[in-house]
């Protein structure tokens, strides 16, 4: 699956299988207004409607607290689902009020089969809504427009806190939520959507997939190495890179956009790798490999975006985990 973090132990990745070279197209930065960008909003709010409705029908009260989350985390999570509900009627009824075709509800899978894969799922999800606010709030003109989308956002970055202190993860892990790009967050929520069709045509494209591999040891800044399965192959087929083509892994955390030279491990996997996560990053922190060790930009990508958790040095758990993720 394209969705490949280390946090959420439900969505495992397999590698790349090797196949003749086919180039795909480069995805180029789209051009927006506020109608695309209130239609981009309101897909990213169906999804996380679909997600909290669906889990809080298949987990009940007694599910939550024997995974280890006591009362009253089952009715915030309700409480969740309603703000997300509020959001899409909120925001289909100012595109119709400004004579917009809103978007509607496609299909949907998530494939978490337990509490604490949904709540660890929940987490995540709220992190990308978050930075999908804050990376589309320059675009937005009408300042009633920007003043909403500025009010949800507040109550995403809540929810997010919430969630991470129930994982026992830092509710603020980084003094700066971290923006994120259109095609960015579409190639994170299009993994999950598996079908339907929408009236609104909105420009955005997918990235290739950036699988990570499978561990049992938690992401250390300056101390932790990641590996990206099958990510040269899948370059070489897509773009035509080539061995000696210099290819970068971009932290995003916060603020900061960190590259790290990658290289080509031994062997015939044909994965990419880093030695070590760059100083400074933290939290949930996006990933992307780029042409370019400066500009970071839609036409410089070639796989992404991932998602790893990120502790600060010295500050992960000790155990590792139990299987790898």
């Amino acid at each position: 699956m394209r969705f490949s973090l280390t946090l959420a132990a439900s969505l495992a990745v397999s590698a790349v299988q090797a196949s003749p070279v086919v180039k795909r197209n480069v995805v180029n930065t789209p051009t927006v207004n506020d109608g695309i960008v209130l239609n981009y909003a309101l897909t990213l709010e169906y999804l996380e409607r679909k997600f909290y409705m669906e889990g809080l029908a298949n987990y009940t009260r007694a599910d939550f607290v024997k995974a280890g989350f006591e009362d009253p985390f089952y009715d915030n999570l309700k409480e969740i689902y309603f703000d997300e509900q509020t959001h899409v009627q909120f925001l289909s009824d100012a595109l119709k009020a400004a004579g917009i075709t809103p978007t509607n509800e496609l299909t949907y899978t998530f494939g978490t089969t337990t509490p604490m894969e949904f709540v660890t799922l929940s987490s995540v999800l709220e992190g990308v809504g978050v930075s999908a606010y804050i990376g589309a709030a320059r675009d937005i003109m009408n300042k009633d427009y920007l003043d909403a989308a500025g009010t949800i956002l507040a109550v995403e970055a809540r929810h997010t806190s919430y969630i991470r202190a129930s994982l026992n993860e830092s509710p603020f892990p980084n003094p700066f939520d971290t923006p994120l790009k259109y095609n960015q967050v579409f190639s994170l929520a299009a993994d999950f959507i598996t079908g339907g069709s929408s009236p609104v045509a909105l420009p955005f494209k997918e990235f290739p997939e950036l699988p990570l591999q499978c561990s049992q040891y938690y992401y250390e800044a300056d101390r932790s190495s990641v590996t990206f399965s099958g990510a040269f192959k899948e370059a070489a087929k897509n773009f035509g890179i080539k061995k000696d083509t210099p290819i970068y892994a971009v932290f995003f955390s916060g603020l900061k956009k960190l590259p790290v030279r990658v290289r080509i491990t031994a062997g015939n996997a044909g994965d990419y790798k880093i030695d070590r996560i760059p100083a400074g990053v933290s939290g949930q922190t996006y990933v992307l490999l780029s042409k370019s060790a400066t500009d970071f930009s839609d036409e410089n990508t070639i796989a992404g975006v991932a998602i790893l958790e990120v502790y600060k040095k010295g500050k992960a758990p000790a155990t590792p985990k139990a299987k790898c993720h």
